[in-house]
């Protein structure tokens, strides 16, 4: 009698995520297969379906891994003793905008919120993720104002929510254009351009 083959271990989810996001920042969602991205991870596709049910819900979770890797990043500058106030909020800065074209985690963002009108999951999903960037910019926000270096967003109400949500607008406006490579968009150009809102919207 022929022994039983040997069961290939699953892949660690890290693994099919980091797979994910490159296929789909190369490729883009609707190209991406689940027998295609199987394939690379030596896995079926009917293996990533249990786990993920659809190719929205591993966009999805390959987002929220993605966030969780720059979360750890983006605390560690946010609580840093030796930066004031201004150059932790650049560091935010710094790490919220795209690197270049082509940004596997912005390019992430732009699907999502490509597919966000079709599916509540989707865009309660996306609201969960971005939950901690809004929460650590008000943090940010509220305590420069205490300090006096902010001179607006020190109402105790909505002021640095306000703030907050505007400066991430500002900075969705110039990362979009940046990830899907438009001509004239630059990384640098951007950075200048939210430090001069920053500076109108804060004042200080």
């Amino acid at each position: 009698m022929a022994e039983p083959r040997a069961r290939r271990p699953a892949r660690p989810r890290e693994e099919v995520f980091a797979v994910a996001r490159a296929a789909i920042a190369e490729h883009g969602l609707a190209k991406l297969t689940m027998a295609g991205l199987g394939k690379q991870l030596q896995m079926s596709a009917g293996h990533l379906l249990y786990y993920f049910g659809s190719k929205d819900q591993l966009l999805l979770e390959t987002l929220r891994w993605s966030e969780e890797q720059l979360g750890g990043r983006r605390r560690e500058a946010l609580a840093r003793t030796d930066l004031g106030v201004r150059e932790r909020l650049a560091e935010y800065v710094g790490l919220y905008l795209p690197e270049g074209p082509g940004d596997p985690r912005w390019i992430l963002w732009v699907e999502v919120w490509g597919r966000s009108p079709a599916s509540a999951e989707i865009r309660q999903g996306q609201l969960e993720i971005e939950a901690p960037w809004q929460a650590d910019l008000v943090a940010l926000i509220e305590e420069g104002a205490a300090a006096g270096v902010f001179a607006a967003g020190a109402d105790p109400g909505r002021g640095a929510q306000d703030r907050a949500v505007q400066l991430r607008a500002v900075l969705d406006g110039f990362a979009v254009p940046i990830a899907i490579g438009l001509p004239g968009a630059s990384r640098d150009q951007a950075a200048a351009q939210v430090a001069a809102v920053t500076t109108a919207l804060l004042g200080g």
